[in-house]
């Protein structure tokens, strides 16, 4: 359970290949936790095993509940459909707190298995976050198009239901794993493990990790990224990052997107560049349309800069490892 929004998506297994089930009845009113643990295995036959507990709180009337987990052999994991776990009133705060910090811990555990393998294989892995509609995937592909050529290039797409994104990122030609988080409001380290046993990015890859539309919870969540991209079109307000300044506080770049429509908005670009310097005097800021190709150059230019610095970080690790291996 998120105690930050409420979302829950209960316990996950996925099978590569598979397309199975797993139900779970509850009929009681309490807390319960339960831990397990498996392996996370790599395209390059690395694994990492993880110990994990669920926690979910549950306030059902008389009978079973069920929250069910689907696993398709078609490029989806299914975090769920059935209810979030958020049911626990008169709960005290200070348990919603003890919970979140818990779940945060957790999830910056498998954050950091994720963040070292990027790093031994010289990953540049970017968490791109924003709300609905600002042209992520849009985005997305004409960046895809400009660079698979040039570099390889793996997506994870995270969304609450369907493969739609995924869908036309597979039609770019380069590998998507659809991960649907059910009523999870965004994608965490344990998702993002899991899909990378799937998409298999390559050493010294690009690995695009779409988030779930949403400026809140996605902010708390470390997936093992190098850089979070925060993505706000010219279509919503200038005061977001005001709104929502854990998200743009938590980024280091910020794209201003669907800028050829400028001339039909009203939009203050330099008053929404102060509002994110407020919340964060160190974000980057680019401007561009994915429409118009206006401004792909210097964001393409930054991912490579990035891309460079993964793959030096990797190299530096693997001498320092023969150092200490002589």
């Amino acid at each position: 359970m998120c105690s930050v929004c409420g979302c829950g998506a209960g316990e996950t297994r996925v099978e590569k290949g598979a397309h199975h089930k797993h139900e779970h009845g509850h009929s009681h009113s309490d807390a319960h936790a339960h831990s397990h643990s498996h392996q996370h295995k790599h395209g390059d036959g690395t694994t990492h095993e993880h110990a994990h507990d669920h926690e979910h709180m549950h306030v059902h009337d008389e009978g079973a509940a069920h929250h069910d987990h689907l696993h398709h052999g078609d490029g989806v994991i299914d975090y769920g459909h059935g209810p979030a776990h958020a049911h626990a009133p008169g709960m005290s705060q200070a348990r919603m707190v003890a919970i979140e910090q818990d779940i945060l811990a957790k999830n910056n555990a498998y954050a950091a298995d994720n963040r070292a393998f990027f790093n031994a294989h010289g990953i540049l892995a970017l968490n791109l976050v924003s709300s609905p509609g600002s042209g992520k995937t849009t985005l997305l592909v004409k960046t895809i198009e400009r660079l698979k050529e040039e570099l390889p290039v793996a997506v994870i797409e995270g969304d609450q239901q369907t493969s739609n994104d995924a869908a036309r990122i597979r039609a770019t030609g380069v590998p998507a794993i659809q991960v649907n988080t059910g009523k999870g409001c965004h994608l965490d380290g344990h998702m993002v493990g899991h899909a990378v046993e799937h998409v298999s990015p390559p050493d010294d890859s690009v690995l695009f990790i779409e988030n779930v539309g949403n400026l809140v919870c996605p902010a708390a969540f470390d997936l093992g990224e190098a850089h979070k991209v925060v993505i706000l079109s010219v279509t919503e307000g200038e005061d977001k990052p005001l709104k929502y300044p854990d998200m743009f506080h938590a980024a280091d770049l910020m794209i201003l997107a669907k800028t050829d429509l400028l001339p039909h908005v009203d939009f203050d670009v330099a008053a929404t560049i102060a509002n994110a310097r407020m919340v964060n005097p160190r974000i980057k800021v680019l401007q561009v349309s994915a429409k118009t190709g206006e401004g792909l150059d210097a964001w393409l230019q930054w991912i490579r800069a990035a891309r460079t610095m993964a793959m030096t970080g990797r190299e530096t690790a693997q001498a320092a490892a023969a150092v200490q291996g002589a």
